[in-house]
């Protein structure tokens, strides 16, 4: 689920470089600004939507089979590509699993973007130009260079201690950024965390702790107006929702809703949430309010979603069964997606 990566060394950069290059800061007409401009958010303020599904129940087309495990689906603007963790079976002493970032182009092709990557959930900062990587390889928050694929360290501990193995990310238009750490990928390595699962922020280069009551959390998301952080907790079933003040902080947690095994999600520009259901295969559809509005079928055991395509419309999904048989599944949806 996402339940279930050790990385060459690369070249790394200061905490306060990579925030800035989080949190979209870029000069006119220097790359980074050109990145931004190819990156316009598909939502439109103010905008009113319809039903978000076709039908209550919605079958998902595979694109492609035969793949170990996939996990983490983002949707990168500027190329017009999907990117997705490609995880493989635990190995070595440690038990650690390896893992990569493939590169989908519709309508069929794949190729290997970052070799070892050792990532799981991944998202495209707002810029356009780094993509951030939950990397269980080694216990961080990671980001990758679109343009030379050099790695960056994001957030290496908190409070000096190792994270067990972050699983999920999502982030904010500013650049505040919020992942999940449930121990699904540690492995043999030592328990650093005291037996706890949690979920953190980081914001200009500072890692906080926003809960560590959850049991698993897996799927992170923010609402497309950053007020509102849903998270997973899968061994409760539930899915939980913050409310996020302005500074990034949140407070004022309450159970959204209830559903198996709860595993990566994402967010349409309504406000819908798209949740995939590990042990169902199933991506559930809520609205704001908590509201059931339908599923989405895919393989066996569903891991994430994602939007993508030139208007923002398909929706991703990674499904399947554990082993060579996972595959990436795609379906036209009536609202587009929210790019973060």
């Amino acid at each position: 689920m996402t339940h279930r990566r050790t990385s060459r060394h690369r070249r790394t950069r200061t905490l306060t470089a990579v925030a800035i290059a989080i949190a979209g800061v870029v000069t006119p007409g220097a790359p980074g600004a050109l990145a931004a401009a190819a990156t316009a958010a598909p939502c439109t303020p103010g905008a009113t939507y319809g039903p978000p599904l076709p039908a209550q129940s919605v079958s998902a087309q595979l694109i492609r089979g035969g793949f170990n495990f996939l996990e983490g689906p983002t949707w990168d603007q500027r190329t017009g590509t999907l990117l997705l963790s490609h995880m493989q079976n635990p190995s070595g002493p440690q038990g650690v699993q390896p893992s990569s970032v493939l590169r989908y182009t519709p309508p069929a092709t794949f190729e290997t973007f970052i070799a070892d990557s050792g990532s799981n959930g991944l998202a495209v900062t707002p810029d356009g130009t780094r993509l951030l990587a939950a990397t269980h390889d080694n216990r961080t928050l990671s980001s990758y260079s679109l343009a030379d694929r050099s790695r960056a360290t994001v957030a290496a501990n908190y409070l000096g201690r190792a994270f067990n193995s972050p699983n999920d990310v999502t982030i904010g238009q500013d650049g505040t950024t919020y992942f999940t750490d449930p121990n699904f990928q540690r492995g043999n390595r030592a328990d650093e965390q005291g037996g706890r699962t949690g979920v953190f922020r980081v914001r200009d280069g500072v890692v906080s702790l926003v809960d560590d009551t959850l049991r698993q959390p897996n799927g992170i998301v923010l609402s497309p107006d950053g007020k509102t952080l849903y998270v997973g907790a899968t061994s409760s079933n539930a899915i939980m929702k913050y409310t996020v003040f302005p500074d990034g902080s949140t407070g004022n947690r309450t159970t959204f809703a209830s559903m198996r095994t709860p595993d990566g999600a994402t967010v349409d520009c309504a406000g819908n949430l798209y949740w995939a259901s590990y042990d169902e295969g199933l991506v559930h559809v809520f609205s704001p309010s908590g509201a059931r509005l339908g599923t989405v079928s895919a393989g066996r055991n569903s891991t994430n979603a994602a939007f993508g395509g030139p208007d923002g419309r398909t929706l991703f999904i990674t499904s399947g069964v554990a082993g060579g048989g996972f595959g990436l599944y795609q379906t036209r949806l009536n609202v587009p997606g929210n790019p973060y």
